[in-house]
């Protein structure tokens, strides 16, 4: 029985961005691990959780499935879930955007360095 429900679900065609990994924003500040396991473990088996710790990164965390379509159920369902008052922003994450910001920063910051090197303003 298990294998046949296996085979069905292999025919099934995931958007792209569709990812083992959830990225979790808009958490309590205070959320436990095991609050997150309680949470996130309904909808599948899961392979590692990591919350945020730092000023930049509290309130978000990454959620890793083992399997992707538990991971499709968990975003599907606990996107807008309350936890504490707070919505649940859920989402898939994309190492491509997740980097590119940083490189607009450093960028950004690379720009103004060599303006002050070279005494220029915006204004001129």
């Amino acid at each position: 029985m298990a294998m046949a429900a296996m085979q069905k679900r292999t025919n099934v065609r995931l958007p792209p961005e569709v990812n083992r990994v959830l990225y979790i924003r808009n958490l309590p500040y205070k959320i436990t691990a095991e609050e997150m396991y309680d949470i996130f473990g309904k909808y599948g088996a899961i392979r590692q959780i990591r919350v945020g710790n730092t000023p930049e990164t509290r309130g978000t965390a990454f959620v890793v499935y083992e399997d992707i379509f538990d991971a499709k159920n968990a975003c599907d369902h606990l996107s807008g879930f309350n936890v504490c008052n707070r919505y649940l922003v859920v989402l898939y994450y994309q190492a491509n955007k997740a980097f590119k910001r940083v490189d607009v920063d450093k960028k950004m910051e690379e720009l103004e360095k060599v303006k002050n090197k070279f005494g220029l303003d915006d204004d001129k």
